[in-house]
């Protein structure tokens, strides 16, 4: 039973489409032409104007009952439609204010990386003069082994050392030497 009344709500709309669609033609303008020319013609062949002007009144107002009908079923039509489109609208609207959260938040979170970014890099600038101190000591080291090795007054001093411990060496030797004869 509801589909059928659908169906005949379908085909009322359907129908006052194409009506109001065939009012605004250039056929419509033809036959309307064509029946108020011939309406007056009539009084050529001897029927009284009074008739003619009250049929050809009541024939229009007529048509302007069912074309009022007719246009605001149309109106109507085109209102649902445009509260689907409004709808729509709503939703995309709310699509864009959760997109615009979604970039504020991603604008949040790249603020907080440049921070860290930066924390980072002062980090490294500090991590790079602690490296440039620790260079600076192993390479005042390294002098210092270098002068240690290659200093004379200290080598000469070490082979007197050794000499007079080898001299002691001798005599003991010696000393050895002669106790075994």
């Amino acid at each position: 039973m509801k589909k059928k009344k659908k169906a005949i709500k379908k085909e009322k709309k359907d129908f006052a489409i194409i009506f109001t669609n065939w009012v605004w033609s250039k056929n419509s303008l033809l036959v309307h032409t064509f029946f108020f020319i011939w309406s007056f013609v009539l009084v050529l062949f001897w029927i009284d104007l009074e008739k003619v002007l009250l049929v050809l009144t009541t024939v229009v107002s007529l048509e302007a009952i069912y074309l009022a009908i007719f246009i605001q079923m149309t109106v109507n039509r085109n209102t649902e439609s445009l509260a689907s489109v409004e709808k729509d609208i709503d939703e995309i609207q709310e699509d864009i204010d959760e997109i615009q959260e979604d970039v504020e938040e991603i604008q949040e979170d790249v603020e907080e990386i440049q921070e860290d970014v930066e924390w980072i890099e002062k980090d490294i600038d500090e991590i790079e003069k602690d490296i440039d101190e620790i260079q600076e000591d192993v390479e005042e080291i390294q002098e210092e082994e270098d002068e240690e090795e290659f200093d004379f007054d200290k080598t000469v001093e070490y082979f007197g050392k050794m000499e007079k411990q080898l001299q002691e060496l001798m005599k003991e030797v010696s000393t050895l030497k002669k106790l075994k004869k």
